[in-house]
């Protein structure tokens, strides 16, 4: 069986994750570092972008390939095709990436917008209130509130997310996350 945990910016999904893993020994894929690794290392994908978006996708630095943030930022900026061929590329190396990884869990905060929901059997969404979501994020990112709201324009609405997946996990900071995690792993291993 394989589980997918998702949600959006600052629900707090990688903070879940780490609870399964600590807890109840639970490995978690992390789709989000498997894209840069596999940006970064595979020969493959390298080609592809660089023929996209130009020679100046990587700076080779001490013999390793580092992707050129800001030729990039600039490339997705332009339009939200170029963000599509981008996704085309990069998806389907990191849905092969899980599929062999042997993993069953997976986090992704893309699950349904990227079709990687597709090779999981559930999907788990952890949700908060957008307050708590948005200073969970300026903490962390020392970013400010009009950027938080812009990163969180650009994804699904959690409520949308929350009706398409199979269980939920609130995470506000009251509620019992040890025992909301207990009811689900009850139910999907009964």
């Amino acid at each position: 069986m394989k589980i997918g945990i998702t949600g959006g910016i600052g629900s707090g999904k990688s903070y879940i994750c780490r609870v399964l893993q600590q807890q109840h020994g639970i490995e978690v894929y992390d789709c989000d570092s498997a894209a840069k690794r596999l940006i970064r290392t595979l020969p493959s994908i390298r080609r592809r972008l660089t023929a996209l978006i130009g020679p100046n996708t990587y700076i080779k630095e001490a013999g390793e390939y580092i992707l050129n943030k800001k030729a990039v930022a600039e490339f997705l900026l332009t339009s939200e095709e170029n963000a599509k061929a981008i996704d085309r590329i990069v998806h389907p190396a990191v849905f092969r990436d899980f599929i062999q990884s042997g993993m069953e869990w997976m986090e992704s905060a893309i699950i349904f917008e990227s079709g990687i929901c597709s090779l999981v059997d559930h999907v788990i969404v952890v949700t908060a209130p957008d307050e708590v979501r948005i200073q969970r994020v300026m903490n962390r990112d020392g970013i400010s509130r009009e950027k938080v709201l812009e990163w969180m324009s650009r994804q699904l609405p959690q409520e949308e997310v929350r009706q398409r997946a199979d269980f939920e996990i609130v995470n506000d900071g009251q509620a019992d996350i040890s025992q909301q995690l207990e009811a689900i792993l009850k139910s999907l291993y009964k």
